[in-house]
């Protein structure tokens, strides 16, 4: 029993502790001037990226590499399939030029190359992690460049700001980053002490409660801001908080976790089978942008992706060796 309050403990704490990062960041950056669009791609799949980076990390210096990994696939997997289909059913989302030109094809790649540095080098180096930092970092910097080329700013951003800033003042959107960090820290170490109690009382591998059960509670924060856009028509900050946090996962969680302590991979199935899987429903995902409903994805569409995340969930659980 205190397991499982400890376990809903840091799943409350970390959608509590979401919530409050991603209002105080989108604030924050509607002061600063910045766009929907790069709020979504950087500010905010940063900041709902964060539960991810808590939980990896606190994994990885634990030694449980394997909930590192599978925190990482299995979000990845859950933001496409499970929130963006979510989201595509209720609201139907139409894709930028800025996402088929740059977003998309920079996830894809860093996607590929993820996998292609677990199947050579059998994990994730302190080295590897220097170049994957860089990588985001020099991602960001573009990003915002192009956006600024382009004048994406659209006016409803204008009203919102103006909105901002006469109803909350600088220091309370700090106070909000402030405290949504505090609380995903707690929240993340019950997460990850009760995840690890529970998968060794229901005798259950590393693998299958990380790709599973910790990677949907990483998940609610992406859910959350991407249901919200989704009714407010804001669908740039709903698939860029996306596609954005699936970025931040390979190259910030990752890259950061390896510079503090190098990743092993353990069990090998999480090559073999979920990034696999991950790699599957990315380019579903493409498909469904470039080639079939063009720029946008449709409710049908979305029901696709839920379809395929549920029969995911129970493949992996009941046929490929959730059991120890």
């Amino acid at each position: 029993m205190i397991l499982i309050a400890k376990f809903l403990a840091g799943l409350i704490l970390l959608y509590l502790g979401g919530e409050a990062l991603v209002k105080g960041a989108v604030s924050l950056a509607l002061k600063l001037k910045i766009s929907t669009l790069v709020v979504g791609m950087t500010i905010v799949s940063c900041a709902t990226s964060t539960p991810e980076l808590l939980v990896s990390l606190g994994a990885a210096i634990k030694g449980h590499t394997d909930i590192t990994f599978g925190n990482i696939i299995g979000s990845n997997i859950a933001n496409i399939a499970l929130v963006l289909g979510l989201a595509a059913v209720l609201f139907r989302l139409n894709i930028t030029s800025q996402t088929k030109k740059i977003s998309f094809p920079f996830m894809f790649l860093s996607s590929l190359v993820f996998g292609i540095i677990l199947y050579f080098f059998n994990g994730i180096s302190f080295w590897v992690g220097i170049v994957f930092v860089a990588s985001l970092l020099l991602f960001t910097v573009l990003l915002i460049r192009q956006s600024r080329n382009e004048n994406l700013k659209a006016a409803v951003d204008e009203d919102r700001l103006l909105a901002e800033k006469s109803q909350s003042p600088f220091y309370q959107s700090v106070s909000f980053l402030i405290v949504g960090v505090v609380l995903l820290k707690f929240g993340a170490d019950y997460f990850v002490d009760g995840a690890i109690a529970l998968a060794k009382v229901f005798s259950v591998s590393d693998r299958v409660i990380a790709v599973s059960v910790i990677a949907i509670g990483t998940s609610i924060p992406e859910l959350a801001t991407t249901v919200i856009a989704a009714l407010k028509k804001e669908e740039s900050l709903a698939v860029g908080n996306l596609i954005g946090s699936n970025i931040f996962n390979i190259l910030a969680v990752l890259g950061l976790t390896a510079l503090i302590t190098d990743i092993p991979l353990v069990d090998q199935q999480l090559l073999r089978t979920d990034y696999l899987f991950m790699m599957a429903i990315t380019l579903l995902l493409g498909a469904f942008i470039y080639l079939f409903s063009k720029n946008r994805i449709s409710n049908k569409e979305g029901l696709i992706f839920l379809g395929i995340y549920i029969a995911y969930l129970v493949y992996t659980i009941s046929f490929k060796g959730g059991i120890v």
